[in-house]
């Protein structure tokens, strides 16, 4: 069953100088009364650690994926015990700034980290975070990326604006950093002091490998096994699956897995259609889900979905993930020179969202989303292909009254 709030205290990781600015971020849902003096005896029903807060739909612990536009297309963030799938880009240009925010977001928060490849050195990839947007400087920053996207188009956007109230909004600025979730800038770096004072783990398959091979009679390719073991070892050392509640203070472990099912890990599923280690993968997924349900823990995983011809292992892999979102660049496509598409990068589609404590899966409402990277934010939106669509509606809808 996945991780659901409880009683507890706790700010974070106290490695991370920047976990103590979330410590007033109180939820609203703590029950009010006097504390007994020195004591916490007044303790909130809920889980009270740095970047998260309960859904108001199950209770469910919600953190953040870095992108609180995401977040809300997801029913308010990514629940704890759960995991995010990312179908990649073709070429793994978005995909990957993606992983990136959902690592710089536990970060901020003082969450520890777990970066697992098999293509780039996990230091190397923390080095290459974006850097948050503060509040003195946010502002000034989201007007220099609005000006220099405007479009000729406003007169249309103005025409259909009230046929959007019935859709969900997108948050389009950074918020105060008291808030839910933060915003980048995907043109800078993050400070390298925060980097060293965050306490992260690392998974380098390269260098996990060993010219002795153990042949163990195992389903799992030899790069999927270790991963599960170095995942399991975090979970239960550290004391993330419950374990020593009162010698430590509770906090979130943020796993992040690239390029997972790619021949770098030794798996052919993207090589050929009838692949051997179709049930490596599955298996995989299947034992890591089991792992995070019983722990503090939210995982990310980036997949070449689009390499992998057999659709019947696509089918299961999803079924297998709690929540999965695609990216459609547009570059290379036909899309890419369509006089509708000039204004984004590509398409994002919300394939699932979990329904958790249900036995089916939840669908997105909200169908006809395009991203684009802007100077310095990313942002999801609502693509001209529909905005037209509901122009042309209302124009039938006044000749109609007419």
């Amino acid at each position: 069953m996945a991780a659901v709030a409880t009683c507890g205290t706790g700010a974070g990781s106290t490695g991370s100088i920047v976990a103590t600015t979330s410590k007033n971020n109180v939820t609203s849902f703590q029950r009010k009364g006097p504390r007994a003096s020195g004591t916490d005896s007044g303790c909130s029903r809920l889980v009270s650690i740095a970047g998260t807060r309960p859904s108001v739909r199950n209770g469910q612990l919600l953190v953040s994926t870095g992108l609180p536009a995401l977040d809300q297309l997801l029913g308010g963030g990514l629940a704890v015990g759960t995991v995010l799938l990312i179908e990649e880009d073709k070429y793994n240009i978005y995909s990957s700034l993606l992983f990136k925010y959902f690592l710089a977001e536990g970060i901020i928060n003082g969450h520890t980290l777990l970066v697992a490849s098999a293509k780039e050195d996990p230091a190397d990839i923390l080095q290459e975070l974006p850097a948050p947007l503060l509040d003195d400087n946010y502002k000034k920053d989201l007007d220099e990326d609005i000006c220099n996207h405007q479009t000729p188009d406003s007169n249309i956007k103005m025409k259909i604006a009230w046929r959007y109230q019935l859709l969900p909004k997108m948050e389009s600025g950074p918020v105060s950093s008291s808030r839910f979730g933060h915003y980048y800038d995907a043109s800078k770096r993050m400070p390298r002091e925060l980097i060293e004072t965050s306490k992260w783990h690392g998974f380098f398959f390269p260098e996990k490998l060993s010219s002795t091979l153990n042949k163990e009679p195992c389903s799992l390719t030899h790069g999927y096994r270790r991963l599960l073991q170095f995942i399991q070892k975090v979970i239960y050392e550290e004391g993330f699956d419950g374990s020593n509640p009162q010698k430590k203070q509770k906090n979130i472990l943020r796993i992040g897995i690239q390029n997972l099912g790619s021949p770098l890990w030794g798996d052919d599923i993207c090589c050929t259609e009838n692949c051997d280690n179709s049930h490596s993968l599955t298996k995989f997924l299947y034992v890591l889900r089991g792992l995070l349900r019983t722990s503090l823990s939210a995982c990310i995983i980036t997949m070449p979905a689009h390499l992998i011809q057999n659709r019947a292992i696509i089918a299961r892999i999803t079924n297998l993930s709690d929540t999965v979102v695609g990216l459609e660049s547009f570059i290379g496509s036909e899309r890419e020179t369509n006089p509708l598409y000039k204004d984004y990068h590509g398409l994002i589609h919300i394939r699932q969202i979990p329904r958790l404590n249900n036995l089916i899966y939840d669908v997105s409402d909200v169908k006809d989303l395009a991203f684009k990277l802007k100077r310095k934010l990313f942002t999801i939106e609502i693509h001209t292909q529909k905005k037209f669509n509901l122009c042309i509606e209302e124009k039938n809808v006044d000749y109609n009254t007419s």
